[in-house]
């Protein structure tokens, strides 16, 4: 098959898998790249009897590689680690199923976080991409029995249950809901819509004002974005819009700061805040 047939086939579900397995939507567009850079100079790829499989091997090796060599800057973070925020800009087929919103929501992207990098590897190649437990060894290295206990042992320590999401125009009322009600200080409303235990996550990286550790609690998740709403009065704009497959917002203040906003619910209120203001992760918006 021409390069260019297969960048067409095999861009997005190559995506998918490097920005699940690295949380970074820039990362992750530059292994893609560079998989298909490696594949087109190959001296003679007339040996290859399975493109598919060769293309998602070099992904997930340098995704390895990536997060090997990136363990202690990670371990040196400041504050809170939360996945850069991938944005639908009207270039995300929905209907993908490499891209279905609930595998690639912030809270399901911080439970493929919690294991190790093999483990999330194999975890993605079975779960997402269907792989056989034969093909994921020869794509990691490790014996297919091997794979295979890696596999259930990763699934089992995850615990996502989707339905928990509402539909996405119920979530998009309760967000715009939620906004409002924070402007208007309507405390009723917030406590419908809101989980008493609620916590916020703040991603500043150190390079942008937020706090260095969750917040956990209506009371003072509550005060903490009312304290971000007087820092910024009138000098804000609010914007709507899918953050990681499901409704979220950005929050653009006058001089360019960006704070952008998911959301996971439980039991039909929301349970956790994400928020990503560290610059370096907003950079490909």
């Amino acid at each position: 098959m021409e390069i260019e047939a297969l960048y067409h086939e095999y861009k997005t579900p190559l995506f998918s898998l490097a920005y699940r397995m690295l949380g970074s939507v820039m990362d992750a567009e530059d292994v893609v790249q560079d998989a298909f850079l490696s594949y087109d100079q190959l001296p003679d790829r007339s040996a290859i009897r399975n493109e598919r499989a060769y293309l998602y091997k070099i992904v997930t090796n340098r995704c390895l590689d990536l997060l090997r060599s990136s363990a202690r800057k990670r371990e040196l973070y400041v504050g809170p680690w939360l996945p850069e925020p991938l944005i639908d800009n009207g270039s995300i087929d929905p209907s993908d199923e490499y891209l279905q919103r609930e595998s690639i929501s912030t809270a399901y992207l911080l439970l493929l976080q919690q294991l190790g990098a093999v483990e999330r590897a194999v975890f993605l190649l079975r779960e997402i991409f269907h792989y056989s437990f034969g093909e994921i060894s020869e794509i990691v290295g490790k014996s297919s029995v091997n794979c295979r206990q890696i596999f259930h042992r990763a699934r089992n320590s995850i615990h996502f249950d989707p339905a928990e999401h509402p539909p996405l125009p119920i979530a998009e009322e309760k967000i715009k809901a939620f906004v409002n009600s924070m402007f208007e200080g309507n405390m009723r409303k917030l406590l419908e819509l809101v989980g008493e235990n609620v916590v916020m996550y703040s991603d500043g990286g150190g390079k942008a004002k937020a706090a260095q550790v969750p917040v956990a609690g209506f009371d003072l998740v509550f005060k903490l974005i009312q304290n971000l709403l007087k820092m910024y009065e009138g000098r804000f704009a609010l914007d709507f819009l899918l953050v990681n497959g499901s409704p979220g917002l950005m929050l653009v203040t006058d001089d360019g700061d960006r704070h952008v906003y998911s959301f996971a619910f439980r039991h039909g209120k929301i349970r956790s805040i994400y928020s990503v203001a560290n610059p370096d992760k907003l950079r490909h918006l």
